[in-house]
């Protein structure tokens, strides 16, 4: 996979999420789960590395509501 660049984390609130799963439908089933909760840069796509087991998905995170310039909290922090 590509590196990350510095732009995908310029501020607080924005997240790379990397998913390792043994298939395709796993994979995208947490991306699903992550669309549910936060503004995400879907993958449309798998990638599988030769020689190491399952498929690899990378995901871009908002956790700005709406353009918000506050990330979303649990509170807790």
């Amino acid at each position: 996979m590509r590196s990350i660049s510095e732009a995908h984390v310029a501020r607080a609130g924005l997240a790379v999420v990397e998913v390792a799963a043994l298939d395709d439908a796993t994979a995208f089933a947490v991306q699903e789960l992550l669309a549910a909760q936060c503004a995400i840069a879907a993958a449309e796509r798998t990638v599988h590395e030769p020689g190491e087991p399952g498929v690899r998905l990378r995901l871009f995170l908002d956790l700005h509501p709406d353009g918000q310039e506050t990330p979303v909290s649990d509170g807790g922090t």
